[in-house]
């Protein structure tokens, strides 16, 4: 990816992530940027809530990639999915998909959704998490079959993507900002940008 022009704040935009799906997030504010791998150990500490986990995992990619960018303002974000006690990874396959919906049939899923912002020039940072509580209805294996077998949402936490045919899945969703469940919350990220002189919109 091309280095953009510095803005007229003079900060470049980076997001410490090469997900696809918050890179395609971020697209939609309309402000150039670069994206770099963090490279940051993922592991929870012993006793580590799914908050703190995410806070502290958004933070750290923040920071990684802010040590090697000045002049720059740096986004990092993490997301945890739990139905109940168990952490929703991604399913990796059509079977794992279809076994992890099945066992989401008729239950609610939290997702935790942290987002963390690095001026490297001021050396200012803040962050936020936002909460999406996914209700899912009652699934039939023949829906749930047919779902994988036609978004094929293998890399998504929950094993599904609300953003095609995932809605489908549910009774409802409730939460601040529906583009935190895709990976990152963009109505706070709106407003990080602005209060370091983004122009937005």
């Amino acid at each position: 990816m091309t280095r953009p022009l510095a803005p007229a704040n003079g900060l470049r935009l980076v997001l410490a992530s090469t997900s696809t799906y918050r890179r395609q997030l971020l697209e939609r504010l309309g402000i150039p940027f670069t994206v770099a791998a963090s490279n940051v150990d993922e592991e929870p500490l012993p006793g580590e809530s799914a908050v703190d986990l995410v806070q502290r995992l958004a933070r750290a990619k923040a920071e990684a990639v802010a040590r090697r960018h000045t002049n720059s303002l740096i986004v990092g974000s993490d997301q945890l999915a739990l139905c109940g006690r168990d952490v929703l990874g991604k399913p990796g396959s059509g079977d794992r998909a279809i076994a992890q919906l099945k066992s989401l049939s008729s239950q609610r899923v939290v997702f935790h959704t942290a987002v963390h912002v690095i001026n490297t020039a001021t050396n200012g940072n803040e962050g936020h998490v936002d909460l999406t509580n996914v209700h899912f209805r009652s699934l039939t294996e023949d829906e749930i079959k047919r779902y994988v077998m036609r978004d094929k949402p293998y890399d998504c936490a929950g094993g599904f993507k609300v953003e095609t045919l995932g809605i489908t899945l549910f009774n409802r969703i409730e939460s601040q900002d529906p583009t935190a469940l895709i990976g990152l919350p963009l109505i706070w990220l709106a407003g990080a940008l602005r209060r370091n002189g983004f122009d937005l919109p």
